[in-house]
């Protein structure tokens, strides 16, 4: 044992938590939350009103949060996966009854203190329920048939109800995150290959029944795809968005037009530009460098959670890390394919980055149980 390692063990066990936390994860997660501010500060013509100082104010919050779920052993998070997931479940079902209605969707509760989107909440919970199932799941069963189906149900369960909302972006999330549990616990690639063809049977379905009592999709839905194929079918109306999006993604250049000199952004030509569209904005005044930065800043977080999880000895721990990295990877990746053109815009904000209160709070959150369990994981003596 180093000098080092003797020192950490003597220090109290609330100390020696702190000091095995993961300090560069913090330090990224707030260099990247930082941007966030700096485009709300943009974004609103120079002013921490009404969005960057909500933000902040959310931010501290979050922290709170990320420290002390971090500090709970990982156990506990294990022992209480089901009975979250249940919760989310319920309040997705809430949300159908009770729900308050903005731009066409029910998403959201109103508790008054704060708008609580439960599909916020059940990405992670969704993951803290997979994790779990597997830890508990011998690995000669893993690929069985009848254990491949419980956590099949498990994933479209919620992601039907999201979609009914309707909000097919994080319907998407949720299958995918889910899918990547999946993956990392081990189930064959067989299963995956079945679904990769049943999902271009779907895609097929949806284009054939279109227009039909039956289609699967609704007619807005079918709108952004058009527009996804071809923008300039109606650049003034649906395809307003991400025409704008590629005007000032272009118009940045390598080095950006300077901070709150975007003409797209500072002029309102483009729509979203605090929350869905707001790389766009950072492009825009950053240009190229602004925006591989930031892509660099998510790479390295992603980076940390990997590494964590490959260091842990614990199966819970390691497939709870590996699928919230994932279900993060998705979220970033979604968002700036989206303003790019790459895929369809579907209403995934940036984490971190877009303004919103339930989507940070629930990601700093998360990066909470990625803490935990590298705080708690096994450590030699």
């Amino acid at each position: 044992m180093s000098y080092l390692e003797y020192r950490v063990k003597t220090v109290p066990s609330g100390l020696r938590k702190v000091l095995y936390l993961n300090w560069a994860l913090v330090l990224l997660v707030t260099a990247v939350a930082c941007v966030g501010f700096l485009m709300l500060y943009s974004v609103a013509g120079g002013s921490f009103q009404p969005w960057a100082e909500p933000q902040m104010k959310r931010f501290l919050a979050g922290m709170v949060v990320m420290f002390t779920v971090a500090m709970v052993p990982i156990w506990f998070w294990r022992n209480v996966a089901g009975v979250a997931f249940a919760i989310s479940i319920l309040l997705l079902v809430a949300v159908d009854f009770f729900g308050d209605v903005g731009m066409g969707a029910q998403r959201w509760i109103d508790l008054g203190v704060i708008r609580l989107q439960p599909s916020e909440m059940t990405k992670i919970t969704l993951v803290m329920i997979l994790a779990a199932y597997y830890d508990w799941l011998p690995a000669n069963r893993v690929s069985h048939p009848l254990f491949v189906a419980i956590p099949l149900v498990l994933i479209l369960l919620p992601s039907a109800l999201v979609l009914k909302q309707p909000d097919l972006g994080t319907a998407l999330l949720l299958v995918f995150g889910g899918a990547a549990v999946m993956f990392a616990a081990g189930v064959h690639w067989l299963y995956f290959a079945v679904v990769i063809a049943m999902g271009a049977g779907l895609v097929i379905a949806v284009f054939v029944t279109r227009g039909t009592p039956w289609q699967l999709l609704q007619d807005y839905q079918y709108r952004r795809i058009d527009i996804f194929l071809d923008p300039a079918s109606d650049p003034l109306g649906a395809g307003y968005h991400i025409t704008q999006s590629k005007i000032a993604l272009g118009s940045g250049g390598w080095a950006g037009q300077g901070f709150m000199q975007g003409t797209q952004s500072q002029l309102n030509f483009l729509p979203e530009k605090h929350t869905d569209f707001i790389f766009t904005t950072l492009a825009e005044e950053f240009g190229f460098i602004g925006g591989m930065s930031l892509l660099l800043l998510y790479g390295l977080i992603l980076a940390f959670c990997i590494a964590s999880a490959l260091q842990n000895r614990d199966r819970f721990s390691s497939l709870l890390t590996l699928g919230i990295a994932m279900t993060f990877f998705l979220f970033f990746a979604l968002n700036m394919s989206m303003v790019m053109g790459m895929a369809p815009v579907v209403g995934v904000p940036l984490p971190l980055v877009s303004y919103g209160g339930s989507a940070m709070m629930v990601l700093l959150g998360a990066f909470g149980l990625i803490q935990s369990a590298h705080v708690h994981r096994p450590r030699g003596r």
